[in-house]
């Protein structure tokens, strides 16, 4: 709704569009002043963006091989008071992943019925292909 605002504002003006859209323009103009200003971010936000700074180096520092596991461990131990799962979700929005051994698993996607999905393979009825 904020991109719509943004894109029609010129014409139609901000109070007349959030009329017509279930937003009020107290919403749509704190929205607009966090874009701009990072101090009115919320606090998960701030923290996140430190963080995301914090683990690029880490990975960077380890020529991107360190997993969620070993980045985790490396912040600790520079003093960064991190949860893993917190590390975790960061990496995954990066793109940031650690190397693996062996060969990548890849899962077809494939569609399953329902009824072969949730059966053991020994206990579905065979059908005979004439």
């Amino acid at each position: 709704m904020i991109a719509f605002i943004d894109e029609h504002r010129d014409v139609y003006g901000i109070e007349p569009i959030c009329r017509l859209l279930p937003i009020a323009p107290s919403t749509y103009h704190r929205h607009a002043g966090r874009r701009s200003d990072p101090e009115q971010w919320p606090a998960r936000a701030r923290r996140d963006a430190e963080l995301k700074a914090l683990i690029r180096a880490v990975w960077d520092e380890n020529f991107g091989v360190y997993g969620v596991r070993k980045v985790w461990r490396q912040l600790l131990r520079d003093g960064v008071k991190v949860a893993r799962c917190t590390v975790a979700r960061l990496m995954k929005v990066m793109g940031l992943e650690g190397v693996r051994r062996g060969r990548r698993v890849k899962t077809p996607g494939v569609a399953r019925s329902p009824a072969t999905a949730r059966t053991h393979p020994s206990q579905r009825s065979r059908v005979a292909i004439p």
